[in-house]
């Protein structure tokens, strides 16, 4: 059925007060009496506020403002402009083929038909004028913005060649695929892996790594699931309800918990849009959440509002008394006194001194927590745990309330990320991968949650290795890393990066030094699946290629999905099949055999290649669910999810640690139950390790063996004996703590201008980059000021639109004030959405890059050996394009890109970038102009050798590279025993080793 619109009862309440206008008495007027309302009807038999029925979605009439009747293929696919896949529903106009409008789809199970503003303006993206439309290959230097056109053929059988190469040579590590924004749950792992190398890289270490290894040294699992809906008590750090992870998904979760008789607490320094509706707002420094969590914690273990029981079963609280405190006793009295004795420093009046938060809210959001009890549900992802040094310390924190409350994996607490995120089941998954590439995970990081990817420029500059292929998918390092300098350094120098192969739906600042610019499909023309964890379920979702769906069901014959697309746009998903089988056309490499169809064969019987849809027939065809509900509804599961585009697998996932284990499993021979009643299989091993030891096969719980959590005790790891054996053994790193973080106020000179600059705040109307093409969101939000509190903006003598040059460690920048007391006194801040740029190329050329004008200027770049500047040329205007709404363009302003000002700051723990800057904040100088930036690149290198001095380099324990038990993106094969990738004498797939005490390059042949 369609679907209406019903009221809380809350909106309900406020309608009869006269609160609000009364929809409810309109709306049920309308449907009982259509047509019968003062106003004549359009759209006689239908409710502007419902979705057409699926039943209906092939052959859909909607009126245009004309009142002219259109026909309409409602073909479903998912959002790609951010992370949260949320549903989208194209309306294409059957006379002309064309994609009309995109709304949402209220088949899907997490957005549920709704969507924020960059779904709805995908379209923008699909239609701009400026996109890439062919494949190009550079036709001059690196970097001079001279372009070719090329096939797909072309392109294809060059670099299939260069790959092959490099493997045949023994240097598959010198291949490395980038990616910014993923999809495709783990297509791309196997496809890495049937290449046989370790050549996966990501942007996690400058988005998510700090609060991932937060999560994951608790129970492995390293990110949140909160049950939203249901919690008495939510408490988030950052404006996670306007613009956090998933948050069109969790905002309509958080409102209906609210609108519930739920209550909300944000911390953050800014007066967010989510600060603003909450409860409770906490404007805290940066950097001392963790204080005010402890200090939450410290009331709760004080005034006994824990869940015993719960720590009780679930928590090592005996292997940390037995390694922490071996002369105490062994129980869960004593436990509690020793947590009273470690947390009695952070009382609520400790945590304000740090903060700035005040006591007493402390001290009555912490009783609120306590006695909301399982109830409570909270979330972090970025904010603080990336702003930081020592940020994985606060998502740590966060999730001991958690523990504490016994509200984890609870009806409206907060589950592991996994419990709601599907698993698909893929065609003949390659064998892992043996290698280890330390351009990547190098031996200074070996807690590093995902690869150090920020510092692939000054690894490059080191030494340490060189790169033979590269791709860029969907990633703009150039922008989006700090010091994107560096990264122009190491695109150009061809003797460091071979072939850059950019995989890209719009121009991006990355594309610009790249070999190949070849164009990838936006969320409408491409395919893949997507599942997220946004409420105590598990979806997938079929992100599909629309127009090629449609001219299926006309009964066209599609072989490839760039012949439906607009010029010769493709997809990542056909294109990595197509590379795979030219690197490995005769077999011998061992790489064609995964990407053979596993339903065909020729004429002859032999192999034939994979087809899009035969790869994904077969994850549908092997979800049980799935298969019954096609069943239900007289179709194939792929038909299925063509047609619905997603699906929900399951409902009201809760406690899954506690589910029972087959008490058979404890009569195996090589099966034994520790004195933690953690159930172990292997042998024994005389010396307890958590770096290399048995498996973990569940807890015995009251007598029965339960699942437990995936971690070295099947337990809730309050302590970290992994911590300890390698080296970090001090409470502070071994137990949830107060790291101070590299911005606190004691590394600050506030008298002579020092600020704390919060860079990470994001605006739930911009894509990072990939905005800039998109008219709509650029027209409602264009700049990134600086947000400057009213004291310190009398102190400085400037007011709003002012400019002020902001000083880093590296450069500084030249930016206009927005002077507010939406921000905490000491601080400013500045989105990271804005300051895209194109070059400017003053003679005329045949292809034009940059493209996207309707957010993108224009800069003239100057370089002098490591000292860079740039200055805007040009801003925004109006132009002349096929679009008429070009010529109505009214903004002037792009943004300044700020991060290419921002030195490097890896964690020495999570390896996550830290993002907050000490800066320098002073009126502009007379030569400064909006936009100017300048840096210099041997003073970042400078800055992230002194942060490589802070770390701790493997080898650990055994000789290991890293902990087993953490996870680690496509690990490399362990059956090989110490020969494999695990290990610091094991082999690293290319013919240099770095060590890290050496300071240069060895020969490992």
């Amino acid at each position: 059925m369609g679907s209406d619109f019903n009221p809380s009862w809350i909106e309900t309440t406020a309608e009869k007060l006269g609160l609000l206008s009364n929809r409810t008495t309109d709306t049920k007027k309308q449907r009982q009496v259509r047509g019968t309302n003062d106003v004549e009807r359009m759209v006689p038999d239908g409710l502007l506020g419902g979705y057409p029925d699926p039943d209906d979605w092939d052959a859909w009439t909607e009126y245009g403002s004309d009142g002219t009747p259109r026909e309409y293929s409602l073909v479903p696919t998912a959002c790609f402009n951010c992370e949260a896949g949320c549903g989208l529903l194209t309306y294409i106009d059957n006379e002309t083929g064309e994609i009309r409008k995109i709304e949402g789809n209220p088949e899907h199970p997490g957005s549920r038909g709704r969507n924020c503003a960059k779904g709805p303006a995908t379209i923008n993206q699909l239609t701009d004028t400026g996109r890439i439309l062919h494949p190009l290959k550079r036709d001059g230097p690196r970097g001079s913005g001279q372009w070719t056109r090329v096939s797909w053929e072309d392109a294809l059988d060059d670099i299939a060649s260069e790959m092959r190469t490099t493997i045949e040579d023994g240097r598959e590590n010198e291949i490395t695929y980038h990616v910014g924004r993923p999809g495709h749950e783990e297509y791309m792992d196997r496809v890495i892996d049937a290449w046989g190398l370790d050549g996966h890289n990501s942007h996690t270490n400058i988005c998510s790594a700090g609060a991932r290894t937060g999560y994951a040294l608790w129970h492995k699992y390293d990110r949140p699931s909160a049950d939203f809906a249901n919690a008495e008590f939510v408490l988030l750090l950052s404006a996670h309800l306007e613009s956090g992870h998933y948050f069109n998904p969790h905002a309509q979760r958080i409102m209906e918990g609210m609108q519930d008789g739920g209550q909300l607490a944000v911390l953050d320094p800014r007066l967010s849009n989510t600060a603003a509706m909450s409860d409770y707002w906490l404007p805290s420094q940066p950097g001392s959440e963790a204080a005010v969590l402890l200090a939450m914690a410290n009331v709760i273990i004080e005034e006994e509002l824990y869940d015993a029981g719960f720590v009780r079963q679930w928590v090592n609280w005996q292997q940390f008394l037995d390694e922490e405190y071996p002369d105490r006793d062994s129980t869960f009295e004593t436990y509690l006194e020793t947590l009273k004795e470690l947390y009695a420093e952070f009382t609520p009046e400790y945590a304000e001194a740090e903060s700035g938060a005040d006591a007493d809210q402390i001290r009555t959001i912490a009783r609120k927590i306590g006695r909301a009890g399982d109830r409570f549900a909270c979330h972090i992802w970025r904010s603080a745990a990336s702003g930081n040094e020592g940020g994985w310390q606060v998502a740590r924190c966060l999730h001991f309330l958690s523990v504490l409350t016994g509200s984890v994996g609870t009806k409206g607490g907060t589950s592991p990320n996994a419990w709601h995120k599907y698993d698909p089941h893929l065609p003949n998954e390659p064998p892992r991968q043996k290698l280890w590439d330390e351009l990547q995970l190098p031996r200074e990081w070996p807690f590093a949650h995902y690869e150090m990817s920020q510092l692939l420029p000054y690894f490059l500059k080191e030494g340490r290795g060189k790169l033979s292929v590269y791709f860029t998918r969907v990633f703009n390092p150039v922008y989006t890393y700090p010091d994107g300098f560096s990264w122009i350094e190491a695109l150009t120098d061809e003797e460091l990066v071979g072939l850059h192969v950019a995989l890209t739906p719009t121009w991006n600042e990355t594309a610009y030094f790249a070999d190949y610019v070849l164009p990838m499909g936006h969320s409408p023309e491409r395919h893949d699946i997507q599942s997220q964890e946004t409420h105590a379920g598990t979806w997938v979702t079929y992100r599909q290629p629309v127009l090629r769906e449609y001219a299926e069901r006309q009964g066209e014959t599609i072989e490839r999905t760039y012949e439906a697309n607009p010029g010769e746009v493709w997809e990542e998903d056909e294109f990595w099949l197509d590379l795979s089988w030219r690197i490995d056309e005769d077999g011998e490499l061992g790489i064609r055999q995964y990407f053979e169809s596993p339903y065909r064969g020729d004429e002859d019987d032999k192999p034939v290649k994979m087809t899009i849809d035969e790869y994904y027939q077969y994850v549908f065809d092997h979800e049980e669910n799935l298969v019954d509900a096609a069943n239900e509804a007289g179709m194939e599961p792929l038909e299925y999810m063509k047609h619905h585009g997603a699906f929900e697998a399951s409902t009201n996932d809760y406690k899954l640690h506690e589910e029972p284990l087959d008490p058979s499993i404890l009569e195996n021979e090589d099966v034994w139950v520790d004195e933690y009643g953690t159930i172990r299989r292997g042998d024994e091993p005389e010396f307890y390790s958590e770096s290399d030891t048995s498996e973990v096969l569940g807890v015995m719980v009251n007598g029965e063996p339960r699942r437990g959590f995936p971690t070295p005790t099947g337990k809730q790891q309050f302590y970290s004996k992994t911590m300890a054996e390698w080296g970090w053994d001090d409470l502070e790193y071994t137990l949830p703590h107060y790291i101070k973080s590299h911005v606190h106020p004691d590394e600050l000179d506030y008298e002579n201008g020092e600020r704390v600059l919060v860079p990470t705040f994001r605006l739930p109307t911009q894509i990072h980059s990939r905005s800039s093409n998109s008219k709509w969101l650029e027209e409602i939000s264009h700049n990134n000021p600086v947000w400057v509190h009213t004291k310190d903006a009398k102190r400085m003598g400037v007011e709003t639109g002012d400019l002020v040059r902001v000083v880093t460690e590296i450069g500084y920048f030249v930016n206009e004030v927005w002077v507010t007391e939406s921000i905490k006194p000491g601080i400013v801040a500045m989105s990271h959405h804005m300051g895209q740029w194109k070059i400017n190329r003053e003679d005329d050329r045949d292809i034009e890059e940059g493209g996207d004008p309707y957010g993108k200027v224009t800069v003239d770049l100057d370089s002098s050996n490591s000292q860079w500047g740039m200055r805007q040329s040009e801003g925004i205007g109006p132009f002349e394009s096929d679009d008429p709404d070009s010529e109505r363009v009214w903004w002037t302003d792009g943004g300044v890109a700020q991060n290419l000002t921002h030195a490097p700051h890896p964690d020495p723990i999570s390896g996550m970038h830290c993002w907050h800057q000490k800066v320098t904040v002073r009126p502009a100088a007379e030569d400064d102009y909006y936009g100017d930036i300048y840096v210099d690149t041997d003073r970042a290198f400078e800055i992230y050798q002194e942060w490589v001095e802070k770390t701790d380099p493997a080898p650990g324990p055994n000789g290991l590279r890293r902990p087993k038990w953490l996870k680690r993106p496509i690990a490399p094969s362990t059956e090989s025993g110490k020969d494999d990738g695990w290990y610091v004498d094991g082999p690293v797939g290319r013919n240099i080793r770095w060590d890290p005490h050496e300071g240069s390059a060895a020969n490992n042949d």
